[in-house]
């Protein structure tokens, strides 16, 4: 789910943050939405929910005493006289407390209404809370982006959020007695197994999918895990693209060529390469056609509101194969223009200094607002912040969450073997109360979206076996 993609962050906010996506040269956890099956409700009702606002600390960590308000989504049903709310449909005297922890990205109030969590809550009586993550959506603590504010953007400081919300909402509902289990995907999946490792006597358990619980600085395993990917569908997809990236690499070295390669890709402006970042900015943004649609492969995330789900392994590599197409650069090409008429983007703006402009915008309304990327080089060129310091904050991150020697208790670890993500997370039981499920065939995050009946069998019965571990938990 990720709830939606990594998002522009000051570096300095990413080292402390562990939004691992935007670190990793070579990863990559930006998807540009694709819609392709019908919303339904996998429930027999449509509930209610209402927009809340709730009170943090800026720094939970200092003597600062500035607040701010941040955003959270409660499960609704109308009970006379009292300030809350609860579920009637799904809330029942002594059960659970679900929290759906917030990303890199807007809380989307769809979450509400669908996934899975909501069918473990309907059979487990919980109730159901979302909170929106700090410097995301409409929970903005500080006046702008600037490095100096983002120094509050943290997973540690995102924990503690969590924490006090806990506490708080847990008194004014009466709730602080019941047990509470978190839910996250991806980023957010990693905050739902460290809040239960720092906060256990908080969280009772923790279902946390996709997370990427280990940092690393350089990630080429996400592109093996591509390439794997496209391979499973067709042996030869891979290599077709391959060949395609090699030739438009060389063509980027003779400016004579810049004219038609403006045409093929469809680009917004004539293709300017004047440096290395020029050059790898342009090539990484196709590339991230093929590493969007493995990572969100046949996901069901219609709901969400995004667009172009159709779009999958098999639709990219069957244009690939396309010999009628040309050679697999021009296929390359015609992929690249197939996104863009997908999403309804008019053309492809991938000018490095169009990049440099939207990540030094500090305003909210900026498009470093929005989402993105960053890389080491990018990291030190806008906020002065070098390799080393880099690399240091990850080791640091590891030393202080345990990496993939997490040591804690009630925590499930679901991942998918098409997601490229999985190979920072857990895939192997670490213990008894510390399971795996590894899922073959499926994506990012996709035990979490709702049920249909195209699922392959052995999600299904994923959903099913973290069902049991739930009810198991909670009878303890």
């Amino acid at each position: 789910m990720a709830f939606r993609k990594c998002h522009i962050l000051s570096c300095q906010g990413i080292l402390l943050f562990l939004s691992v996506c935007c670190l990793l040269g070579t990863g990559r956890a930006a998807f540009k939405g694709f819609t392709r099956f019908k919303a339904k409700e996998e429930i027999g009702h449509k509930p209610v929910f209402d927009e809340q606002w709730f009170s943090q600390r800026l720094d939970h960590f200092s003597a600062d005493s500035r607040e701010w308000k941040q955003a959270m989504f409660l499960f609704l049903f109308p009970v006379p006289h009292q300030r809350y709310f609860l579920s009637q449909a799904f809330y029942k005297p002594d059960g659970p407390v679900f929290l759906m922890i917030g990303g890199e990205g807007p809380a989307n109030p769809a979450w509400m209404q669908h996934g899975t969590w909501l069918t473990y809550a309907e059979k487990l009586g919980a109730l159901c809370l979302m909170l929106e993550h700090r410097f995301y959506g409409k929970s903005r603590p500080t006046s702008d982006l600037s490095t100096d504010n983002l120094r509050f953007l943290s997973s540690r400081q995102a924990l503690a959020d969590l924490a006090h919300f806990r506490t708080t909402i847990a008194e004014a509902l009466g709730l602080t007695n019941a047990k509470w289990v978190a839910f996250g995907g991806s980023y957010p999946g990693s905050l739902a197994a460290w809040f239960r490792l720092k906060y256990p006597h908080m969280v009772h358990a923790a279902v946390a999918t996709s997370a990427p619980v280990h940092a690393t600085v350089n990630f080429p395993e996400y592109l093996e895990v591509v390439w794997r990917s496209l391979a499973s569908v067709d042996a030869e997809c891979p290599l077709l693209v391959k060949k395609a990236s090699d030739t438009l690499a060389e063509l980027l070295k003779e400016p004579k060529t810049y004219d038609n390669i403006t045409k093929d890709f469809n680009l917004c402006s004539k293709l300017q390469i004047q440096t290395e970042m020029d050059s790898a900015q342009f090539l990484e943004t196709l590339a991230g056609n093929f590493m969007d649609v493995v990572q969100y492969n046949e996901d069901n995330r219609a709901f969400e509101g995004v667009v172009g789900t159709n779009v999958t392994i098999k639709v990219l590599c069957g244009m690939m194969r396309d010999g009628s197409v040309g050679e697999p650069y021009a296929r390359y090409a015609a992929v690249a223009r197939f996104m863009l008429d997908t999403l309804s983007i008019k053309c492809l703006d991938s000018s490095f200094d169009a990049y440099v402009r939207d990540m030094t915008n500090t305003s909210w309304d900026g498009p470093a607002a929005g989402g993105g990327r960053f890389q080491v080089k990018q990291c030190e060129q806008f906020y002065n912040i070098s390799a080393e310091m880099v690399a240091e904050a990850v080791a640091q991150t590891n030393e202080y969450y345990g990496g993939y020697d997490i040591r804690s208790s009630k925590i499930v670890f679901a991942n998918g073997d098409v997601d490229p993500w999985h190979a920072l997370g857990i895939t192997q039981d670490i213990t008894r109360d510390l399971p795996a499920v590894f899922i073959q065939g499926t994506a990012h995050c996709a035990n979490m979206y709702p049920a249909r009946s195209e699922d392959l069998p052995q999600l299904t019965l994923a959903r099913d076996h973290i069902f049991l571990l739930l009810q198991q938990w909670l009878k303890q």
